[in-house]
């Protein structure tokens, strides 16, 4: 287990490298000087030379990523110009709330998921199949962002159940209740399309058990048939689930971007289009590469969980 864990960590370094390339490079390609626009209505030409040579941009394309990625192998992600703060500072204080809303949000789609993908295969063509298949494709098919903005017109603005914005109430609150409260819509809303997918693919992994021999044996001694389901045969599609939560841990977590836009929730994702209207490069190189490097971790315990489950993946 050591020697795959310490693989996969290993294959992970170039992953990380070309991100890094990448996000240079689109970040590098974008028109229009970048010290112009972060000093505004101060860009003498003798200020924007100064900043220039501050910032290492008179240097080749090439010196320029070399020293970003030097600094940045160190823990220093550079200095926000417009927020005057550490780039990992404020990284880390908006990850929180990320990871929150994120988090959420993939616990919500993968047990809604899971449980709908099962209940679908055990009654396959059934009643109870074919409503979950139509209320997944509805999931599916709506955009999260729109669905958001309903739900805000809806419980909101309509009912008054739910705050329409933030993460605390401005007066008072700020506590867990609160929390829940300005969480559950921007959950809800994030998690739809993934659980839709999920709850798909584990109907199709569920289905492709139940017709193995082992499961025929399980109930011709007897075996309860919820036992069956639950305890065997979820069992097993569970190896070919797992990489599908990897990827939607994904999903959900580049989507948030939006979803964090329409709700104004205090996270990277807003922090990321803020810092893209204000051509904040290092703020916006620095998010990026910390969310890419959040999902290829993620899918590195994702990797480490099925060769668990089956251990015939490690060799």
């Amino acid at each position: 287990m050591g020697g795959y864990i310490l693989t996969r960590l290993l294959s992970a370094i170039p992953v990380l490298l070309g991100i890094t390339v990448i996000v240079f490079l689109i970040m590098a390609m974008i028109p229009g000087d970048p010290a112009t626009a972060i000093l505004g209505s101060y860009a003498t030409p003798e200020n924007v030379e100064r900043l220039n040579r501050h910032l290492g941009l008179d240097e080749p394309l090439w010196r320029q990523y070399f020293i970003w990625l030097g600094n940045l192998l160190q823990g220093d992600f550079g200095r926000s110009f417009a927020l005057n703060r550490p780039v990992l500072d404020e990284i880390l204080d908006r990850f929180s709330a990320t990871l929150i809303l994120a988090g959420t949000a993939f616990v919500l789609c993968s047990a809604l998921g899971i449980l709908a993908g099962v209940v679908s295969a055990a009654r396959q063509y059934g009643l109870a199949d074919k409503a979950i298949t139509f209320v997944v494709i509805l999931g599916i098919s709506v955009p999260s962002f729109f669905l958001g903005m309903m739900m805000i017109l809806l419980f909101a603005v309509q009912l008054r159940w739910l705050p329409v914005s933030g993460m605390y109430s401005i007066w008072g609150g700020g506590d867990v209740p609160d929390l829940i409260r300005h969480l559950t819509m921007p959950a809800l809303a994030l998690s739809v399309v993934a659980t839709g997918v999920i709850a798909r693919l584990s109907r199709g992994a569920m289905l492709e058990v139940l017709r193995q021999d082992f499961i025929r044996t399980a109930r011709a001694k007897g075996v309860h048939e919820r036992r069956v389901i639950w305890g065997h045969a979820l069992r097993a599609a569970m190896v070919s689930i797992i990489p599908v939560l990897g990827i939607q841990a994904g999903f959900v977590l580049s989507g948030a971007v939006y979803i964090e836009m329409v709700f104004q929730w205090p996270g990277v994702g807003r922090m990321l289009v803020d810092a893209i209207l204000k051509r904040d490069i290092l703020l916006v190189q620095g998010g990026v590469v910390f969310v890419a490097a959040c999902y290829v971790g993620f899918n590195i315990v994702v990797d480490v969980a099925q060769s668990v489950l089956d251990p015939r993946i490690r060799t």
